[in-house]
């Protein structure tokens, strides 16, 4: 799947000589209650990890809600929610979380999903947009996703929320005002917004410098092959002159 280009980074350098900065930027739709996303994140840093310009390459989270009509508290345990929204048995429910289970300790995930709590995720998509704003948007977006998927934290709770993302960085005082405004509410939506444009209707989803899309938890060779196909599509960017002493 192409997706038209986008515009890529530029750092000016050191004593006025001219350089040429390339970039690639990844862009990755995702949901804290979503194991597969949680599988997938694994695995694609398994490949970032072993390529060679993975210094060049910027990663964006981006807010996806896989049910955006759920409640911040709800009664009863997973199984049972999901029996009955996907009218299936409760057993049979259980026996495929499991088998995720299984699937995510492969990669060296660890989930509890049989006893996760249900959660609305609108605001702790919020809170990862902070993250960002701070310049630890990686960091809060693990230790939510981590907190809901292997800890049994209901992550719809703010106070929760305060304390997780205090954990991975940022200020909980801060946390805990954007949380009683609609701070970065704007921003969750239009990620929505622009994921409904390109066509994403499950995540994760990858974006790879605005040229290459990659759905699901794919192995971590289909996204070595993403991330070097995108690599080579990338324009370089322009060549500048710096001021001495900038950087």
């Amino acid at each position: 799947m192409s997706w038209p280009s986008e515009t890529h980074g530029l750092r000016l350098c050191r004593r006025g000589r001219k350089e040429t900065v390339k970039k690639l930027h990844v862009d990755i739709w995702s949901d804290v209650v979503c194991p597969w996303c949680a599988i997938g994140k694994r695995r694609f840093e398994i490949a970032l990890a072993g390529f060679a310009r993975r210094d060049a390459v910027e990663v964006l989270w981006r807010s996806f809600e896989l049910d955006p009509t759920a409640p911040a508290f709800a009664d009863g345990d997973a199984p049972s929610r999901l029996a009955r929204k996907f009218g299936r048995p409760r057993e049979q429910m259980i026996s495929m979380m499991h088998q995720v289970e299984e699937t995510a300790a492969r990669d060296g995930v660890l989930l509890d999903l049989v006893h996760a709590s249900n959660a609305n995720t609108f605001d702790a998509h919020r809170v990862i947009h902070l993250g960002a704003k701070r310049g630890v948007q990686e960091a809060v977006n693990a230790r939510i996703l981590r907190g809901f998927l292997a800890e049994r934290e209901p992550v719809g709770d703010r106070d929760v929320l305060v304390r997780l993302a205090s954990q991975a960085g940022l200020d909980a005082e801060e946390v805990r005002a954007t949380l009683a405004n609609d701070s970065f509410a704007a921003e969750v939506r239009e990620d929505e917004k622009l994921a409904h444009t390109l066509g994403i209707r499950g995540v994760p989803f990858y974006l790879f410098g605005g040229v290459l899309g990659v759905s699901g938890a794919q192995p971590a060779d289909v996204f070595t092959r993403a991330l070097q196909q995108a690599w080579e599509r990338t324009p370089q960017s322009a060549t500048t002159t710096s001021p001495k002493g900038s950087s």
